[in-house]
């Protein structure tokens, strides 16, 4: 065992995540970064040093999450990065659950797990994988290689047999690229108008292009999180039909979670957008489409952002929200001193 996956509780500040990477790196310098609540730590080289194992470490390292921070945290420790985040799923929230580097061990612990809780298994995958009867991970193992891969295909068959035997050539990576982008937005008060709430996705899939096309890089997924007025929250996941950091394209997926979830008489206190799976753009795949209008827009887009680089973020913003703003400030009239409105657009 040498790998910690921490993943953070509820953590409403998102400042709050570099504090607690630099209270990671004080027991090992292997720290990854996986924004918006979670790191990998690689502790191989630190057992000798503290004189410890690792589920020592992470007991300490939830401690001090603890009691430095209020932040909960649940801590999963295995031979790979896989198993590890595996672990941290696999029960109630604020513990350390360690997994032995033994193979029977490890057998024993990803048997009875449906197919879906192994990385990069989809809804799609798991229909596939049901309809031959490999609807657990103990029997994707079972399985011979060349029948995962006549299911699935040659590379993501060898990749599903290695992650069903818990293999997972993954390293930790320490100050690498975040496998995910996420912008928020908050709400001045609990958010009932469909409309508005619209207007506010379109301003974060507005931000989360910019970041994306800013940093060269597309998302294959997305992942819109709300929460409402008592606290609670839903998340929900979904595939882009291709790589892209295309704001159209960001902004219609955020509708169709957004539509959904059926929030008429939901009141909404927040919502959070993460660009998921990420990639190097210049690897991204482009559906070439005989459409003027797309190349259009991929021009103005790009005009945008040289405009917004040169003099700002704001400086340019999407009609939509802009009226949808306005709606906002005309419906309630002028803040009360002291409770300025919250733009939503930022």
């Amino acid at each position: 065992m040498k790998i910690l996956h921490v993943h953070f509780h509820d953590l409403a500040d998102e400042r709050v995540h570099p504090r607690l990477l630099a209270l990671l790196s004080e027991f090992t310098p292997v720290v990854q970064a996986l924004p918006p609540d979670a790191a990998l730590a690689d502790v191989s080289g630190s057992l000798r040093y503290f004189g410890t194992d690792a589920p020592d470490l992470a007991e300490r390292v939830r401690a001090r999450a603890g009691g430095l921070h209020g932040v909960r945290s649940t801590i999963g420790v295995a031979a790979n990065p896989m198993l590890a985040r595996m672990l941290v799923a696999d029960g109630p929230p604020s513990a350390v659950r360690a997994l032995p580097d033994d193979p029977d061990a490890v057998a024993a612990f990803l048997a009875p797990l449906p197919a879906a809780a192994l990385p990069d298994v989809g809804p799609a995958t798991v229909r596939t994988l049901s309809s031959y009867g490999l609807d657990s991970v103990g029997r994707l193992a079972a399985a011979p290689l060349g029948t995962l891969q006549r299911v699935l295909g040659a590379t993501a068959g060898r990749r599903m047999h290695d992650a069903a035997h818990g293999l997972d050539p993954t390293p930790v990576v320490p100050g690498g690229p975040a496998p995910s982008i996420r912008v928020e937005h908050h709400f001045a008060w609990d958010e009932l108008d469909r409309e508005r709430q619209r207007a506010a996705l379109l301003g974060l899939s507005d931000r989360l292009g910019l970041r994306l096309r800013g940093e060269s890089r597309a998302a294959r997924a997305l992942t819109l999180t709300v929460r409402y007025a008592d606290r609670t929250t839903t998340t929900r996941t979904r595939s882009l039909h291709e790589a892209t950091a295309h704001t159209p394209a960001l902004t219609a997926l955020a509708y169709g979670l957004h539509d959904r979830l059926a929030l008429q008489r939901a009141r909404v206190r927040s919502f959070a957008l993460c660009a998921d799976d990420l990639l190097p753009a210049r690897l991204a795949p482009r559906q070439l489409v005989f459409d003027p209008l797309d190349e259009r827009a991929r021009r103005v887009e790009a005009a945008v952002d040289r405009a917004r680089n040169r003099f700002g973020p704001g400086t340019v913003r999407p009609a939509a929200a802009v009226r949808g703003l306005a709606r906002l400030r005309s419906s309630v009239g002028d803040p009360a001193p002291g409770h300025a409105h919250q733009p939503l657009v930022r």
